[in-house]
């Protein structure tokens, strides 16, 4: 029985990791609201290494549409713009010599219903991962039955995992309604 427990641990564990994912992923699709989330992606060079927008600026929300970036050295503000406009996140940096500003734009209709299908994509792609690690660990269920492990058991243990398996995919739909609600939303 204590296969069977670290097997099931291991099955949250994996997917745990698969909506944490998912989240994060998330939180990258805009919804019309500026958000210091939009730039994660965002690499500049600095002193010859790339690192993260985060680790050389500070990121603010002065308000709902507007995004902030305040380099801590002021000689890096033509870097940071130049990779801003080269992430691909969709906006126009203002520089004013101190800080880089970024106008997130109202969401047309056509652009929601695109984020949505971005955002139901997302969603496949979690419940896909989820899937997978129920395979993974009903694999290895069965190859308890190897080692003597009783059938009712392993039976038992597979119910476990499928239950687990429908949690997180009850999970992942909440996070989708709740996405879709967000960018719905005008």
């Amino acid at each position: 029985m204590e296969e069977i427990d670290l097997i099931l641990d291991m099955a949250q564990d994996g997917m745990d990791r698969a909506l944490k994912h998912t989240q994060i992923e998330l939180t990258k699709i805009r919804a019309g609201r500026a958000s210091v989330n939009m730039l994660d992606g965002v690499m500049v060079e600095y002193y010859g290494v790339m690192s993260p927008l985060a680790q050389i600026s500070s990121v603010t929300t002065p308000d709902a549409r507007t995004i902030q970036v305040k380099p801590f050295e002021k000689k890096i503000i033509s870097d940071i713009e130049r990779a801003i406009i080269n992430s691909n996140v969709g906006l126009n940096p203002a520089n004013d010599g101190e800080t880089i500003r970024l106008n997130v734009p109202p969401l047309t209709e056509d652009r929601r219903r695109d984020l949505v299908k971005r955002v139901k994509n997302e969603i496949e792609i979690a419940k896909v991962n989820i899937r997978k690690v129920r395979q993974e660990m009903n694999d290895d269920l069965k190859k308890l039955k190897n080692d003597g492990v009783a059938e009712d058991a392993i039976k038992g243990g597979e119910e476990r995992v499928q239950k687990l398996t429908n949690q997180f995919i009850e999970k992942i739909d909440q996070l989708m309604a709740a996405k879709e609600a967000d960018i719905m939303q005008v």
